[in-house]
């Protein structure tokens, strides 16, 4: 793997800053050109769904996956409820010579990884050598595994702490395991954005398909379930902890929101150079037409006007050349605090105007899935133009008054969608915009 780049505190960043190269191109990562990076294949592990069409099947119909976790005894702990991936057998899914060198998280990503690449119908054996790579997101590692062989040090000792140790916790295993296990040679990374992350690995995926690869699998699974894994989420004070009833817990945009739920899961998807993807006849989803990333060091004293958000959207607009009105539906972050809800709100107000593009958070059924969650959103935006639908935000019925937003509630809307915004908010300041084209458009 290589383009590790690590960011303030420590963080991992995106390995291009899209803000503006020394050329004052800002435009979403290296020269425009005329390249398309089309999607040719979706994956998904989501709390309400294994698999894309069970996930997009109950997020039509409004079933949520948060329900009293199951990864672990609650004794003890603040956090009650979760979303996990339902009926996942490993054993089913993954290599049995995998099973004892991987946690959970990468597990999920080798089974989202294979559907999507099923779901495309390519062959990376079928491509040149260097010609397909990946790019994946994560925001904490194999922390499930780790804890468990921490447990083993302090409790029996370090003759029974697993070498796989060495690697099955580290953030960057996925993209390893991922391009080992289909014969990935291409150029590779990870990124460490937090929520943002999904997005970030998207966005780098179309740079390296616009400089020559002619694939890439890309996107984001997190699943850090566990009390180490949990332990950084709860210092943030953002979590939803107590005991709230599951269909009450997590609720973006909406008056006496609790916070967040913490979720597992994510979605994969095939970006595909699109001459080659129409001179194979795949079926192609839609076009990764515009991606900003840009970073908010700190609270910005002039106001939601300069916001890192509120930038970038419209450098993801710009990039895909088209105007506010053309976006039919924005997928929002949708954090579920009461402020970090009121300055999005207030931003796509400021982009869109009051209350004029709908808005919708089918995170809501999900919970909070970390790197993964924006990769979902993107996955689910896809979906929603193909079917030309606006999947609802489930147990919220209205927003409340200090958000100028139209939010989709109640059930799903049909809409004639051409154009789809999806953005997402990391801790630390990490802000990301992707415009989705539909295919045919």
């Amino acid at each position: 793997m290589n383009d590790l780049r690590t960011g303030p505190a420590g963080r991992t960043a995106a390995a291009t800053d899209t803000r503006t190269d020394r050329a004052g191109r800002t435009n979403g990562g290296g020269p425009a050109g005329t390249v398309r990076a089309v999607v040719t294949g979706i994956g998904v592990a989501a709390p309400n769904g294994l698999g894309t069409g069970a996930y997009w099947a109950a997020t039509l119909a409004g079933r949520s996956g948060i329900a009293p976790t199951t990864r672990y005894d609650t004794a003890g702990y603040p956090l009650r409820l979760a979303g996990e991936v339902p009926g996942f057998d490993p054993g089913e899914h993954i290599p049995g010579r995998l099973l004892p060198q991987t946690d959970h998280h990468t597990r999920l990503s080798l089974f989202t990884a294979d559907e999507a690449l099923r779901d495309s119908g390519l062959d990376p054996a079928a491509l040149p050598a260097y010609g397909m790579g990946v790019a994946t997101a994560s925001t904490m590692g194999g922390f499930e595994f780790g804890q468990r062989e921490l447990q083993n040090l302090w409790s029996k000792g370090g003759r029974f702490v697993s070498a796989y140790q060495s690697f099955a916790w580290f953030y960057a295993v996925n993209t390893g395991q991922i391009s080992i296990r289909h014969g990935l040679r291409g150029s590779s990374v990870t990124l460490v954005t937090d929520a943002a992350g999904g997005l970030d690995a998207v966005g780098d995926a179309r740079r390296r398909i616009r400089r020559g690869t002619t694939a890439m699998l890309t996107g984001g699974v997190d699943g850090a379930l566990c009390p180490l894994g949990l332990a950084g989420q709860l210092s943030a004070g953002t979590m939803a902890t107590g005991g709230h009833r599951a269909d009450r817990a997590y609720l973006p945009f909406a008056d006496g929101a609790p916070g967040q739920v913490p979720g597992e899961g994510g979605a994969f998807l095939v970006l595909e150079d699109a001459e080659s993807a129409v001179r194979r006849g795949a079926r192609i989803y839609g076009e990764i037409a515009g991606y900003r990333a840009t970073f908010d060091p700190g609270p910005d004293p002039a106001g939601p006007g300069s916001t890192g958000l509120v930038r970038a959207v419209r450098g993801a607009l710009r990039d895909a050349g088209v105007c506010p009105a053309d976006i039919g539906v924005v997928f929002a972050d949708a954090a579920g605090v009461p402020e970090p809800d009121r300055a999005e709100s207030r931003a796509l107000a400021e982009v869109f105007g009051s209350a004029a593009v709908p808005v919708t958070a089918p995170k809501s059924m999900t919970g909070r899935l970390f790197a993964g969650g924006a990769a979902l959103d993107l996955a689910t935006a896809l979906l929603a133009l193909r079917d030309g639908v606006i999947p609802y935000t489930a147990n919220v019925t209205a927003p409340g008054p200090d958000h100028p937003i139209d939010l989709v509630t109640g059930e799903p809307r049909r809409a004639d969608l051409r154009y789809a915004l999806v953005v997402a908010r990391g801790r630390g300041g990490f802000n990301a915009a992707v415009v989705v084209r539909r295919a045919g458009v």
